[in-house]
């Protein structure tokens, strides 16, 4: 009987540093990304200055940069700030520079390499969808023709998506320049956002693609 209760109290204490640990990655989690999302907003506002004036154009920009060309961040610094109308009003998180797992802890990181916001090629960013605040936990609910708003130090971007798929995480054609065309040289600006599939687990890669609608340049 002794062995049989030390066996039960070993699992029970078992059951709760695990149910602990579960609780800190989908919250405790959460609050360092917090933390870290309002100081690299704070840095974005300071970039910013203002807001952008009216000017409007379409994916022709030829990925032109406006008054303050958008330099080399370097990684774990924010480049821009990412809106998606359709995921709520207050759905707002700073894109840092590159995609390891101390930037992705942080926010949505962008691909190092991929094009930068508005320019013509593929501006690639990922995030979590389950832990660190969970950016991109809801993209599969975007619909085709949805606005993905990116604001950067020289104008604000305006996406709206094209499509979705899941691929396998091996499949790194969704980084190219054209996405699953190496060779192709790109003619438009896109955006390719990447995230973890299904939902608590890492066996799949959900992609949603976007191709630039407009853009407003900073007064």
């Amino acid at each position: 009987m002794r062995t049989l209760r030390a066996i039960g109290e070993l699992g029970v204490a078992v059951g709760l540093v695990l149910l602990l640990f579960y609780a800190y990655l989908l919250w405790g989690t959460d609050s360092y990304t917090e933390g870290q999302q309002r100081a690299l907003q704070r840095q974005l506002a300071q970039v910013f200055g203002q807001e952008p004036g009216g000017g409007s154009g379409d994916g022709s920009a030829h990925g032109k940069t406006g008054n303050q060309p958008i330099k080399k961040i370097k990684l774990g610094r924010a480049l821009a700030l990412l809106r998606i109308p359709r995921l709520g009003a207050d759905y707002k998180y700073a894109v840092v520079e590159g995609v390891g797992p101390e930037e992705l802890r942080k926010g949505p990181g962008h691909y190092p390499g991929t094009a930068l916001p508005g320019q013509i090629g593929n501006f690639v960013i990922s995030g979590h969808r389950t832990t660190y605040a969970a950016p991109f936990k809801k993209i599969d609910e975007l619909r085709r023709g949805d606005e993905i708003v990116v604001d950067a130090a020289d104008a604000r971007y305006t996406y709206r998506v094209d499509h979705k798929e899941i691929v396998e995480p091996t499949d790194l054609a969704v980084v190219d320049p054209v996405p699953g065309h190496p060779s192709r040289r790109p003619s438009k600006a896109m955006i390719t956002m990447t995230t973890c599939h299904p939902e608590y687990s890492a066996r799949q890669r959900l992609i949603v693609y976007g191709v630039l609608a407009k853009r407003e340049e900073r007064a």
